[in-house]
């Protein structure tokens, strides 16, 4: 089997080699190839990567490469988990929409449109150099937007799934908190990339017992405070949204925040700089704390895990990004939604969801609307529809911030815009 990542010079890397070399019998890779045109940080990642799969006794090889076409030919699966513009255009997406008074933030608002319409190409690009090269290759995408990233290859055709570590770290928090087995906790996850609720949190199962009022009524305080939102409002919901809604909920207040201390794209930067002098260490052979930091928790057991089940065929449940369906009947079927699904062979199969409160499905069509926009802008290009995009965000909405987003949004990404 031949994993190839896309992006393999990203300091999250390690995080995915860790998981590939703890769960090799889950995912028995013979050859992981890392792709990146980052030579010098690629050469670190590859031999550190070598290193952990030597202390955890994995006999794959690990292959490094500037050569994308070279490196996705007759892989298994390719895994996308790039960067267009790196921190310096995170960067900017963080800080210039606060201008507005208006949340700066990397996959929501202006700044998630700005990082979707510097993705969108390049990532298309990529994957029709998979599809020649790997025709019957899986896309896992890890690359921000997901949402939006996802719709644009599954409307390409390209066989791909959208993935996201915001459901199994719920997963993994809840089940500390319940002192059982993470395998043993399913979430009623509904929703869109960065946009999800959990509605029900069950027991041994999809369909097994919902402890989700006593996971609130016992543990409500430690819920709030990982979401930094108040019990009070929790308890009210009676669900647990993703802690990307408080940028809904809680605009201002986050807006006042940002305003007031370094961005997250600063604090990455410097975390990054650490961790490539702590990869550089020809005695390090595990993956550091500090990398828990740097966001991504548990990615490698989602990735491994629908890997996995889209190579072998196992049919088990996850959450993932995909077509709609008509799983909520309130969008389109080419809406892409996160929600468990089954995942096989042929691809995912969401689950029947229960009917969604108004309350979310709301938020939850007017978000669709946008990205089908932003998608539109990210194809097409223009400055009119980027503009209608931006009026169309509920973060926004209001069309004296959406012209002059607009045009901070093409002044500082013009490099990345063919059509600007």
């Amino acid at each position: 089997m031949k994993l190839a990542v896309v992006g393999g010079g990203s300091t999250y890397t390690p995080e995915l080699i860790d998981g590939f070399a703890r769960l090799r019998e889950t995912l028995p890779i013979e050859e992981l190839t890392l792709i990146d045109p980052a030579a010098d940080r690629l050469e670190l990642i590859g031999a550190l990567a070598r290193r952990i799969f030597a202390r955890q006794g994995h006999p794959g090889r690990v292959v490094t490469t500037g050569d994308l076409d070279a490196g996705v030919a007759d892989a298994d699966a390719v895994l996308l988990q790039l960067r267009v513009g790196g921190q310096a255009a995170r960067q900017q997406d963080e800080t210039w929409p606060l201008e507005c008074g208006c949340v700066g933030q990397e996959t929501t608002g202006a700044g998630g449109l700005a990082k979707a319409l510097r993705t969108v190409p390049v990532v298309l690009d990529i994957a029709e150099r998979v599809r020649r090269a790997a025709p019957h290759a899986w896309i896992i995408d890890f690359t921000n937007p997901v949402g939006i990233v996802t719709r644009a290859l599954l409307k390409a055709g390209h066989r791909a799934v959208g993935l996201c570590n915001v459901a199994i770290g719920f997963q993994r928090k809840f089940a500390a908190l319940l002192d059982v087995a993470p395998a043993d906790v399913h979430l009623d996850h509904v929703g869109l990339n960065h946009l999800t609720w959990e509605l029900g949190v069950r027991l041994g199962g999809p369909h097994g017992e919902d402890v989700l009022p006593t996971l609130l009524a016992e543990h409500g305080d430690a819920v709030a405070a990982d979401l930094k939102l108040p019990r009070p409002l929790l308890e009210r919901l009676g669900v647990v949204p993703s802690y990307y809604l408080r940028y809904y909920y809680a605009h201002d207040e986050v807006v006042r925040e940002l305003r007031e201390k370094p961005s997250r794209a600063a604090e990455v930067a410097a975390m990054e700089r650490e961790l490539l002098a702590l990869y550089a260490d020809p005695a390090l052979d595990t993956k550091p704390e500090l990398l828990a930091k740097r966001g991504g928790a548990f990615y490698s057991e989602a990735a491994v895990a629908l890997a996995s089940s889209l190579l072998r065929g196992t049919g088990d449940v996850q959450v993932v990004n995909a077509f709609n369906n008509g799983t909520l009947p309130f969008l389109p079927d080419d809406a892409v939604i996160e929600t468990q699904a089954t995942v096989g062979a042929d691809g995912v199969t969401p689950l029947p969801v229960p009917a969604l409160d108004p309350l979310y499905a709301g938020l939850v069509a007017d978000v669709t609307a946008y990205e089908d926009l932003a998608l539109d802008a990210a194809l097409r290009g223009g400055r009119e529809r980027v503009f209608r995009a931006l009026l169309a965000h509920p973060l926004i909405g209001q069309y004296a911030y959406a012209e002059t987003l607009t045009d901070q949004l093409i002044a500082h990404n013009r490099e990345h815009l063919a059509w600007a």
